[in-house]
Order: structure tokens, then C-alpha cells, then sequence
């Protein structure tokens, strides 16, 4: 984004902005997370006031969350993959080498728990 203005006063800001999450949500989901905000993100008192069961408003925080994108904490890296690529192919040569008989069940506990 490189410009900014507002509709109202016709004010001009330029430069260079990143958007955030929240830009990018459309209008309803906009005013779905105000309302939140509003109420603390008391559920019970939203149901209240949008006159919907709780599963729903809960149902639609949950779609807005998802509109949201992922988070530093929820969205893998691929150094996350490609470590549980590995970790996933160690714990299988565990588990063969316990087929085969070549260490026991022990064994393959202690070495499945360093695995991880």
C-alpha cells in the first residue's frame, strides 16, 4: 500500500504501509470483531446483543480467526516441516529396528521419546 486517504476530509498520506490483518477482512467481519472488542470478548453478551445462539457467534469468531490468516505461533516454517519430516522418519527406523528384533521394546521407548 502506498497511499492512504481519507474519504471524509480528503487528507493524503503516502508512503510505504503495510496492511495489517484486519485491513484485509471484509466489512462484516470488521464489525464482528469491533463488537468483540466492545465486549471484552464476552461471547455470552455478544449472543445477547446479535440475538444468535452462542454456537454461532462462537462459529463466526472462529471464521473470522481463520480470515485472519495465520499467526507467528499457529503457521508452520519449514524448518517445523522439515524437522517433522525428520522426526518422522527417525521414529520409523525406530519402529522397524523393534520389528526386526534388533533392540527392545525398551529400547525403542527410550529412543522414541528422544526422538521427539
Amino acid at each position: 500500500m502506498s497511499r492512504m486517504e481519507c474519504p471524509g476530509c480528503q487528507t493524503c498520506v503516502e508512503g510505504c504501509f503495510q496492511p495489517s490483518s484486519f485491513d484485509r477482512l471484509p466489512p462484516e467481519s470488521l464489525a464482528f470483531v469491533e463488537l468483540f472488542v466492545r465486549r471484552k470478548g464476552n461471547l455470552k453478551e455478544m449472543e445477547r446483543e446479535l440475538g444468535v445462539p452462542y454456537s454461532t457467534v462462537r462459529h463466526r469468531l472462529d471464521e473470522v480467526v481463520r480470515e485472519l490468516g495465520p499467526t507467528q505461533d499457529t503457521a508452520p516454517t519449514t524448518d517445523d516441516a522439515s524437522s517433522d519430516e525428520a522426526s518422522s522418519e527417525e521414529r520409523q527406523k525406530i519402529l522397524d529396528r523393534l520389528q526386526k528384533g534388533d533392540i527392545t521394546p525398551d529400547e525403542a521407548i527410550k529412543q522414541l521419546e528422544g526422538a521427539e
